[in-house]
């Protein structure tokens, strides 16, 4: 059976233990008297990053955790690991609700419940994949930020004492429409920070988490398949733990108003294509390297059961909104990397003016609401409510790739 979170420390992070570990130990008695006897409503929790949070979060004891996704298979997971758990601390009041957070019926138990202490949203659209076309695009806008909107105004009747939602390295400078959508997100939840506390992250690649093409290369193993990936997009990682630690130290220890990151060095990054290469390294294969995706997949259909040998294909990456490398912050905003040994903080962001907010928002329905419209059409729209954002088309996408 392969060790994932032993291949992580020794081959991606680098780390024997988390970066965010000591963080949490010198704040040990505020995360407590914060989250101790408190509610919790986890949105998305039965992802990656939404149970790593979770997971984070019980060793402090909250008096109820109400946990929403809209995979059923998932909160049966995130139920069947909590309470398989050694030493894991589980409220009495602990339920799971597999629905949208935009469904009549999620504002029903929020209503119900009179709002909760501690409110945080995984809830999204995370891949660049998810960019395609106007109706893909269209989806992933409406769940990144006109859902997001619709629950900030249901939190303003019973404000939280903490609100988190999670965004992405991808909406600094962003070039692709996911992480322009973050982008928006974070200017129109922080205009809703003078009425409760607000905070979010941007963090790097979580390594194997669910969706993600390193997840990808298990399957692809299981199924005989070729491992293929881009050999010059340069990323972060952060493991599964350490991506909800970084959410609970930034919903918990923030101030309103600002947005965490990790405190990773360029010399830090990796491709996804030597990642590869030491995932099979590991397991004892020597690697064909293939100089196609039909090659791949001739070699892999042709493989023995025994074969010490696994075939790779990797490519330079041509496909629209792909970064070449990560960053958290931008030119102007202001930094503090003293609070946290392992965490920077952007402080004081900007407040976008509410009025603006709601037009462009008031923009974005009316253009969905049209028969016919387009992406480039979408596109242009963002870019008028943010203009660094500098989106190229380049007609292909993720699913045409293995």
């Amino acid at each position: 059976m392969i060790n994932v979170n032993k291949f992580i420390k020794e081959n991606i992070t680098l780390r024997k233990e988390s970066m965010f570990l000591q963080d949490i130990v010198n704040n040990k008695e505020q995360l407590s008297k914060e989250i101790k006897d408190k509610s919790v409503l986890v949105i998305g929790g039965g992802g990656t990053i939404g149970s790593s949070f979770i997971r984070a979060l019980l060793p402090f004891k909250p008096k109820s955790l109400v946990v929403v996704d809209i995979s059923e298979n998932y909160l049966t997971e995130l139920t069947r690991d909590l309470r398989s758990t050694d030493g894991m601390y589980v409220p009495e009041d602990y339920r799971t609700y597999p629905l949208n957070y935009a469904d009549p019926i999620f504002e029903k138990i929020f209503l119900k419940q009179k709002g909760f202490d501690i409110v945080a949203n995984f809830s999204a659209h995370k891949h660049v994949r998810s960019e395609k076309d106007q109706y893909s695009v269209e989806a992933l806008i409406e769940n990144n930020v006109l859902k997001a909107k619709k629950l900030m105004d249901l939190l303003v009747k019973y404000p939280p004492e903490h609100f988190f939602c999670v965004s992405t390295d991808k909406a600094a400078n962003p070039v692709n429409v996911m992480g322009c959508s973050k982008k928006i997100m974070e200017e129109m939840v922080m205009s809703y920070n003078s009425i409760f506390k607000i905070t979010t992250a941007r963090f790097a690649n979580v390594a194997f988490s669910n969706g993600s093409l390193l997840a990808g290369f298990l399957e692809r193993m299981m199924k005989n398949q070729p491992l293929s990936s881009p050999n010059d997009v340069k990323r972060y990682f952060v493991s599964p733990d350490e991506s909800g630690q970084i959410c609970l130290l930034a919903c918990i220890l923030g101030h309103t108003g600002e947005i965490f990151f990790p405190k990773l060095g360029q010399e830090q990054m990796m491709t996804f294509s030597s990642v590869a290469d030491k995932f099979l390294t590991m397991l004892g294969y020597k690697i064909k390297y293939c100089e196609s995706e039909q090659q791949a997949k001739q070699f892999a259909a042709s493989m023995k059961e025994n074969s010490d040998t696994y075939p790779v294909y990797y490519f330079s990456s041509d496909t629209t909104g792909e970064k070449g490398y990560e960053e958290f912050y931008i030119e102007g905003e202001k930094l503090n990397l003293d609070r946290f040994s392992s965490l920077g903080v952007i402080e004081d962001y900007p407040v976008r003016d509410k009025q603006e907010i709601d037009s462009f928002f008031t923009q974005l329905e009316r253009l969905f609401k049209q028969k016919d419209f387009s992406k480039a059409e979408i596109v242009a729209l963002l870019k008028s409510f943010i203009p660094n954002f500098q989106h190229e088309e380049r007609g292909k996408n993720l699913d045409q790739r293995m």
